[in-house]
């Protein structure tokens, strides 16, 4: 092979190798920073991965909150009016929860079946559903309908 050649050649696997690695090292970062949606009934119906961090949301079912007096420890379900699953978060809440109104959580699913919230978001005004919640609750509205 000609020396010129084996040098174009050469800066070429070069450039490839550093490629695929660039690559693949994006993919993992991105990989570690996903937050998958899932809505209560797939949560209930153990479509969730525990011990992973994930988004879900719904509606805080009526009469569900319950504050611990001693620390901002806050209790409370959220359903697709299909299912509902228990929710734990330690922090202030956004101004905007309340019992009957759309939020979405981010968190882990504990083996026990509760989910740990480390960030609550709330809706912010009477118009607004956040996009995977409101399609949550359509299909959820669908099958209710469907099975009657």
């Amino acid at each position: 092979m000609h020396p010129t050649r084996k040098k174009r050649l050469t800066i070429i696997l070069f450039l490839i190798g550093g490629l695929a690695l660039a690559v693949g090292l994006t993919s993992y970062a991105l990989r570690q920073n996903i937050n998958l949606f899932y809505n209560p009934t797939q949560i209930a119906d153990g479509e969730a991965p525990a011990g992973v961090r994930i988004r879900a949301g719904g509606m805080v079912e009526k009469g569900s909150v319950k504050r611990d007096p001693d620390s901002l420890k806050v209790r409370f379900r959220v359903t697709d009016f299909h299912r509902s699953v228990a929710m734990e978060y330690t922090g202030i809440l956004p101004d905007l929860f309340a019992e009957g109104q759309g939020v979405v959580a981010m968190g882990r699913l504990m083996a026990s079946g509760e989910f740990v919230a480390d960030e609550v978001l709330a809706k912010h005004d009477e118009n607004y559903m956040p996009p995977e919640v409101q399609e949550s609750l359509d299909k959820a509205a669908s099958r209710t309908s469907a099975s009657r």
